[in-house]
């Protein structure tokens, strides 16, 4: 999944980029999805999620978008400033599926090879869980 920043605003510093990660792992506990990789850029962010087939892709996205911009916005005020109307993420969002028997490397290594301004920064790396 890839969450552009609204107006593609430069809003993703460490702090910010721990927060995400923070959240996204309070996201992992609440609900079933997890987070195999997580990456950004400046103005967007990678997610390579898995999760149980009860949960659709536009579930999926919207618990993490609104959880995410939420716990940002509340820990990040000057985040809020940049990015006026009060969202986070643009309303869209690019999303790819991979199987239980396609490469999920191939999704890792299109992942960690993005990224124009600055190198490609992991927040977090988790393993793949076939028993879901």
């Amino acid at each position: 999944m890839v969450f552009p920043a609204k107006y593609r605003k430069k809003i993703f510093n460490d702090e910010v980029d721990m927060t995400l990660k923070e959240t996204c792992l309070e996201i992992s506990d609440r609900y079933e999805i997890y987070f195999l990789e997580i990456g950004n850029d400046l103005d967007h962010v990678h997610f390579l999620v898995q999760s149980v087939p009860t949960l659709s892709v536009t579930k999926i996205v919207t618990i993490i978008k609104s959880i995410t911009a939420r716990e940002i916005f509340a820990k990040h005020k000057e985040v809020k400033k940049v990015l006026w109307g009060g969202n986070l993420w643009t309303s869209g969002y690019y999303v790819n599926t991979v199987g239980q028997f396609s490469n999920t490397e191939v999704i890792k290594k299109y992942i960690q090879n993005q990224g124009k301004d600055i190198e490609y920064t992991k927040l977090h790396q988790g393993q793949l869980n076939l028993e879901l």
